[in-house]
């Protein structure tokens, strides 16, 4: 056999099995997104903890940023939120401007009025919106579900903390 035909079925080998190695991955990372509840679609960006405040439904700024829900970037690198939207199921929506959310990092989107900063955001609303039967909803800037976290329901999370 010539050196060129044996080179030749060999580099054919190789991309052989690369493509079957290839090929077997595929299915293992789809069914990663889909236990992440991802919708098909990784994304570092999730909701971490959330707070309301059952006890103190009062209408006075420090009550309103009591309540809150936690944006977390479980990636490395920075993810720019600029056109996210978080919901509750009421429809109260709140569009991100320009924050850029850094790799392992978090910020709290508070109710009430205050000052942004890289690790809290404020929603300047008058009255609370999360419930103590809830549903936050995350969009990314094109309307695509990015995560959701519902609680206080039986068979739901509950990550309400006191």
């Amino acid at each position: 056999m010539s050196a060129s035909l044996a080179t030749r079925r060999l580099l054919a080998a190789v991309l052989a099995s690369g493509a079957l190695v290839g090929a077997a991955a595929v299915p293992a990372a789809a069914h990663d997104d889909d236990r992440r509840g991802h919708h098909g679609r990784h994304s570092s960006i999730v909701i971490g903890d959330v707070q309301y405040d059952s006890h103190g439904r009062g209408r006075d700024n420090r009550a309103l940023n009591r309540e809150w829900i936690e944006v977390k970037n479980t990636g490395r690198n920075s993810v720019n939120l600029r056109g996210f939207t978080l919901t509750d199921q009421d429809g109260n929506r709140y569009r991100f401007n320009h924050l850029r959310l850094d790799g392992h990092s978090s910020v709290k989107v508070h109710t009430g009025n205050g000052r942004d900063t890289h690790r809290d955001v404020y929603q300047d609303r008058r009255h609370q919106i999360w419930d103590e039967r809830d549903t936050a909803t995350l969009r990314d800037d094109r309307g695509r579900l990015v995560d959701t976290e519902s609680w206080g329901r039986r068979g739901h999370h509950d990550n309400h903390r006191r």
